[in-house]
């Protein structure tokens, strides 16, 4: 049966979207039209419940009954110039992008911005995507109201800012290859003057476990992952390094011993598989320490040179997800328990390993290298708050620079 789901613009008017399964079964594709006032959705309800969840005979998407020469007046949106369409081979013909990004465009364009532009053009003009839905749009990821064309039933939660402006970039990239194609499409990208929910709580997204915090989760992770943890928060590597981690990529005798960062999982179409590091200065080598020697032979015990250091239960490399529900979750319930008042992710432990290495005065460069950062702006960005807990060195060297008795 047809019904009237109201809804608000963005610029506060409502509408009412009369929606329905054309034919009448589950099975059905979804169809909606919009109304500016109930009474007329509600006629427009009846005619389709009267003619067995059917467009009524004459109706026009968006215009109503109009006259057969009305209607050739007004010609349909050309398959290519649909926004799904355009936007599936605008992400599809994208140079320098790995798989894995490849196919996170593909489940952010279908989760996140399909059931809002449909049935939009990408062409400047009538029927084409304007400042007022994209707009609409972002509000709605906001607040998490679903897009025109979800079910109705359809429940979504509000998006974070990051993620919003993560989207919104992505729109904007398929909308500014209109503007630029020869000849372009438009004049102007209507991504330009969006203006975008500010996050207020960015550095709340790192968590920073202190020695003893971090003795407490510690203590109530699996016996089978304990190692996997501790390499973890001593090394600083990516889960999706450690993960990748074999015997080869060690050498463990010798007066210096080292773990090379050679290869990390990737996600890709369907699934994930071993590539390179994330960038070049992702492929590096870090020092061990005695402890970590003494962790990794026990770990690297009776393996083949290409098996995995660490190794899920039913074997295999451990997967991020698997991982943090049989393992990570339980152990963070039961330390909440015990008094740890931080909720770290197991990136977190990453965060972790930089505010220790910090805390005893290594060298932000040193820093930059052992965790791979391209440039020392991300870790000056990510750290730097953290220097201040070298403010007693440095006014002791500035009282030492300006005072020449000073020994």
């Amino acid at each position: 049966m047809a019904r009237i789901k109201p809804r608000t613009r963005a610029n506060g008017e409502h509408v009412y979207r009369v929606v329905w399964r054309e034919g009448g079964t589950r099975t059905d594709p979804w169809q909606g039209e919009d109304f500016d006032d109930e009474v007329s959705a509600k006629r427009f309800c009846d005619l389709v419940n009267g003619h067995g969840q059917q467009w009524p005979p004459g109706w026009v998407k968006g215009k109503g009954f109009v006259t057969e020469e009305e209607e050739e007046e007004t010609p349909e949106i050309p398959p290519g110039e649909l926004f799904p369409a355009y936007a599936e081979r605008y992400i599809g013909l994208l140079t320098g992008v790995q798989d894995g990004t490849r196919s996170n465009y593909r489940k952010m364009l279908a989760t996140h911005l399909v059931p809002w532009f449909k049935e939009l053009s990408v062409r400047q003009g009538p029927g084409g995507i304007g400042q007022d839905e994209i707009s609409a749009w972002v509000n709605d990821l906001q607040n998490g109201r679903p897009g025109p064309h979800h079910p109705p039933q359809a429940k979504r939660r509000a998006l974070a800012p990051k993620t919003i402006r993560n989207l919104h970039g992505l729109l904007y990239g398929v909308l500014q290859a209109t503007v630029i194609a020869e000849p372009p499409w438009r004049s102007t990208n209507p991504c330009v003057h969006t203006r975008l929910p500010e996050d207020a709580h960015t550095a709340d997204e790192q968590v920073f476990l202190e020695r003893e915090e971090f003795a407490i989760l510690r203590s109530h992770v699996h016996a089978d992952s304990v190692d996997l943890v501790d390499a973890l928060a001593a090394t600083g590597l990516r889960w999706s390094e450690m993960a990748a981690l074999q015997p080869r990529d060690l050498t463990l005798h010798g007066s210096r011993p080292m773990l090379r960062v050679q290869r990390a999982w990737k996600r890709i179409e369907g699934g994930k598989a071993l590539g390179a590091p994330k960038t070049k200065r992702s492929r590096r080598t870090l020092v061990l320490s005695p402890y970590l020697v003494q962790l990794f032979k026990r770990n690297c015990a009776g393996k083949e040179p290409n098996d995995f250091v660490f190794t899920a239960p039913e074997g295999g490399a451990w997967d991020s997800g698997g991982f943090y529900h049989a393992r990570w979750k339980t152990a963070l319930m039961a330390a909440s328990r015990d008094g740890l008042t931080k909720r770290p992710r197991i990136h977190d432990l990453r965060h972790t390993h930089a505010s220790w290495l910090i805390a005893k005065k290594v060298p932000l460069p040193a820093i930059q290298a052992r965790l791979g950062h391209e440039s020392i702006t991300t870790t000056v960005d990510r750290y730097g708050h953290l220097l201040a807990m070298l403010d007693d060195e440095i006014i002791e060297a500035i009282e030492w620079s300006m005072n020449p008795m000073a020994a």
